[in-house]
């Protein structure tokens, strides 16, 4: 597999465990530079092939390159990972908790310390530095441990639901934070159940359901997989409006709603005009992320329930 502009390639990944295959022949390849996302409900299989790219677990099938090595261990020095089960020794402050995840990474612990500081600072988290870990909010510390992830300066940082349990202020700072990662040079890849964020931040995305890939390509294009939808408020409405109006048309309130007409929506404006129905209000929208997940997902957009190997 020639791995020439991409950072991390999956081919064919298989993980199974017993009788039930968690990944079932996952392909996948990350632009160098870019922010690639991995959605899918819980239990899709996005933790498992996660791992299987970085190394921790071994596919049953299936290959894997990781910045240009088939050992993607070989490659951990160049890696950053936040997994989603988080974990800081609580008797450390922030500082000395990035310091030490700087130190696992080849880095002495003087220069660690100076970058931990300047991170926490940039990172709103500067009022914390010599805060313990157990003094910290939960948001708070998932942040410390996404510091701890970047610290070294990554070629390609991998977040495992970094977005899981942050309230809307941490969110955002995560959100920068990718993105000013980004604009360093570094890869981002990361799974998350969530659309919004996958929606303002990837470049490209996978959607996996039942441990298969069921798409692969940019938001616009999964949202493209739908039509444009339609809403229209008239100036007066009475029953025999829903006859004027294409079919499968709900309504929401004062507002109509359907789908953009094959030939436009010029002529059926004029016709509603016409008959005295007039435009109060009028837009033409793509569906959201979110649409275009349940769409390509189907029954599996609902999870069986809880699985560790998600």
């Amino acid at each position: 597999m020639a791995s020439t502009g991409f950072a991390v390639i999956a081919d064919g990944l298989v993980k199974r465990y017993g009788d039930r295959r968690v990944v079932d022949g996952v392909d996948l390849a990350v632009p160098a530079g870019a922010i690639y996302g991995v959605l899918g409900p819980n239990g899709a299989g996005k933790t498992t092939t996660l791992r299987m790219m970085l190394g921790i677990i071994e596919p049953d099938a299936g290959a894997r390159i990781l910045l240009d090595t088939a050992h993607p261990r070989d490659a951990g020095d160049r890696v950053g990972y936040l997994p989603e089960e988080r974990g800081l020794y609580p008797s450390m402050t922030a500082r000395e908790a990035v310091a030490f995840m700087a130190a696992l990474r080849g880095l002495d612990w003087q220069t660690g310390r100076a970058r931990a500081a300047d991170l926490l600072e940039a990172a709103g988290l500067g009022h914390a530095i010599d805060a313990k870990i157990r003094k910290l909010s939960k948001g708070m510390a998932q942040l410390v441990q996404l510091l701890g992830a970047v610290v070294h300066r990554p070629e390609l940082l991998v977040l495992d639901e970094p977005f899981s349990g942050l309230d809307p202020v941490n969110q955002e700072r995560l959100e920068a934070l990718i993105l000013a990662e980004r604009d360093r040079g570094a890869t981002i890849l990361f799974s998350t159940h969530v659309m919004q964020h996958a929606q303002r931040l990837c470049d490209r995305l996978a959607i996996i359901a039942g441990g298969r890939r069921r798409f692969e390509g940019t938001v616009d294009e999964a949202r493209a997989l739908l039509p444009q939808q339609v809403h229209y408020v008239p100036v007066r409405a009475d029953d025999t409006l829903p006859d004027m109006l294409p079919a499968g048309a709900r309504r929401h309130g004062e507002e109509w709603r359907f789908v953009l007409p094959t030939d436009g929506v010029e002529g059926l404006l004029k016709r509603l005009i016409d008959a005295g129905y007039g435009i109060a209000g009028l837009s033409i929208e793509r569906p959201g992320l979110h649409d275009a997940f349940v769409r390509i997902v189907g029954r599996d957009a609902v999870a069986p329930g809880p699985d560790t190997t998600a």
